[in-house]
């Protein structure tokens, strides 16, 4: 099956293509495609992948769906579009970055400056209705992005895996902690930030010290 993905992506997960699973999927996604709006853009499904290439990785930040507003989601989990406003998550992670390293609030949202960095901003499903949170959540995604999960743990080394709230945490219950560094703490959504389990994680100046403790470059967050 041909699916629009970096190749040296495509090159790692060829097999899960093939899987009846990920065919249904596809199949379900086109669909649903060109039945009604859906986000984000089709050309931006795996676009995750596509600016942060397997052999660059060096962080992965798990997410759970898709922005599901008009414009928002550009296919990498808590990034938006230029000139989006900050969603309440993302503003909580520039919150953090700002007390944690000192980096000043960004002008736009769109992390694609982090991807390009080595950094694998991977949502458990990839794609959503627009208006309906969870729309396209139990349709394969989820097998997906955990195969994904597992073919970075298994053949892949010192990676640091952000891991934020519950659903983050279960979803990376499986990585390999002997070869990989796993920081985990609440989701910096406001209900979560706001009771104390988000601000003050540090995951931001950890994830650089581990990085440069293993002789790679740092993060610009």
């Amino acid at each position: 099956m041909n699916v629009n993905i970096e190749n040296s992506w495509k090159v790692k997960l060829e097999n899960e293509f093939d899987q009846p699973y990920f065919k249904n999927l596809m199949d379900f996604v086109a669909t649903e495609y060109e039945n009604g709006d859906c986000f984000p853009k089709r050309k931006e499904i795996f676009a995750a992948f596509d600016h942060c290439t397997f052999d660059n990785l060096k962080v992965v930040i798990i997410g759970q769906d898709p922005y599901h507003g008009e414009g928002q989601a550009n296919g990498l989990c808590f990034s938006v579009h230029d000139g989006i406003k900050f969603p309440p998550s993302l503003t909580n992670i520039f919150k953090e970055i700002e007390t944690d390293i000192g980096i000043p609030f960004p002008t736009t949202g769109n992390l694609e400056r982090w991807a390009k960095q080595g950094v694998l901003l991977l949502n458990a499903t990839l794609t959503v209705q627009a208006h309906q949170a969870g729309s396209h959540q139990k349709k394969g995604w989820e097998q997906f992005t955990d195969a994904v999960i597992q073919c970075v743990s298994n053949q892949k080394e010192q990676i640091v895996f952000l891991l934020w709230g519950g659903y983050a945490k279960k979803k990376g219950a499986k990585i390999d902690i002997s070869k990989h560094e796993v920081l985990i703490s609440g989701h910096p959504s406001p209900l979560s930030a706001n009771r104390g389990y988000w601000f003050g994680n540090h995951h931001f100046s950890k994830t650089n010290a581990y990085l440069k403790a293993c002789d790679q470059s740092e993060i610009v967050w």
